[in-house]
């Protein structure tokens, strides 16, 4: 792109693979539900039944295949591809451990392409200890995702033996924050629910994903004073500023936590915006969020902060 303000590495911190395999049927319920009231609003009708279909119509990618070609036209060499472990609240296709087993098959077809952040819920207990660390040692994964709405606290001491295999192989975790499906539980999905792990793990990494969306305030009060605290840009689509999403991102890179910001898009949430590369050229635009930024800070967001967090060589 002639005009872009930035033409270097991306890697996007934060991906899902796009498989109804993985995404369990009530979680697109519960997004389908707020659609139709929506809709509702402006007179037109639309069943939950026909929105259903289409988000699932929509989430074939089981292997990462469209993902790489969305990757590609953008100019994103890397991406982190995130597993939530939705178990305890709503169930998938296939269990938690299958989801380890074809996600690993996806680093193996796309080698070099993906970093995977494995999700587990502190209730497996034991189990869920032995498969995180199987997926360390054994799938070469490269973090942790928790998903604090399916009903815990990230600071819960029963995920204190996970942030515990995190500091001995010096990996991230990455924890949703704010709202998500209706169908899930929003009191646990505060930023300052992490704070307690944050000070008890001073040598791990936190990821508040969707900060730039969500408690921004708090976010980068997080990140300001918790050296170990960080967020990503993730869901920036959806930002409820008034002035738009380039807005509140331009505000965001104003706030002197340019070091601990990860660029992140949320894939597939940008499929029906036009996808990656339609995105990616109003982002990096001359008059984007990122115009204000020095050149040095653009490649901190773009590529070196979460290199820096996944212990990856410089280029």
């Amino acid at each position: 792109m002639s005009d872009s303000v930035y033409n270097e590495e991306i890697i996007d911190a934060h991906c899902h693979i796009a498989s109804s395999r993985f995404i369990p049927p009530a979680f697109f319920e519960g997004i389908a539900s707020n659609v139709v009231v929506k809709m509702a609003a402006a007179g037109a009708k639309k069943s939950i039944g026909s929105l259903l279909d289409a988000y699932v119509s929509q989430n074939q990618d089981h292997h990462g295949d469209d993902l790489i070609k969305e990757m590609d036209a953008a100019g994103i060499s890397q991406s982190v591809v995130l597993l939530p472990d939705f178990t305890f609240a709503m169930r998938s296709e296939v269990t938690i451990e299958e989801m380890f087993q074809m996600h690993q098959a996806i680093l193996e077809r796309h080698p070099s392409r993906f970093y995977v952040f494995a999700g587990v819920d502190p209730r497996w207990g034991p189990d869920g200890i032995a498969l995180f660390e199987r997926g360390i040692k054994n799938f070469g994964f490269k973090g942790l995702k928790l998903y604090p709405p399916c009903g815990y606290s990230p600071s819960d001491t029963a995920l204190y033996p996970f942030y515990e295999i995190c500091r001995e192989h010096k990996l991230p975790v990455l924890l949703h924050i704010g709202p998500t499906s209706p169908s899930l539980d929003f009191s646990f999905s505060q930023p300052y629910l992490i704070d307690k792990a944050a000070r008890d793990f001073p040598d791990v990494n936190f990821i508040l994903a969707h900060g730039a969306v969500h408690f921004v305030d708090d976010c980068v009060a997080l990140c300001s004073y918790r050296p170990n605290v960080y967020l990503d840009t993730s869901a920036f689509l959806g930002s409820m500023h008034a002035g738009g999403w380039q807005v509140a991102l331009s505000e965001l890179f104003k706030k002197n936590v340019n070091h601990k910001i990860l660029f992140g898009t949320d894939w597939p949430v940008f499929r029906n915006a036009g996808g990656h590369k339609q995105v990616m050229s109003t982002f990096l635009s001359d008059d984007g969020p990122l115009s204000n930024v020095s050149m040095a800070q653009r490649r901190w967001l773009m590529s070196k902060n979460i290199r820096r967090l996944l212990n990856i060589d410089f280029k």
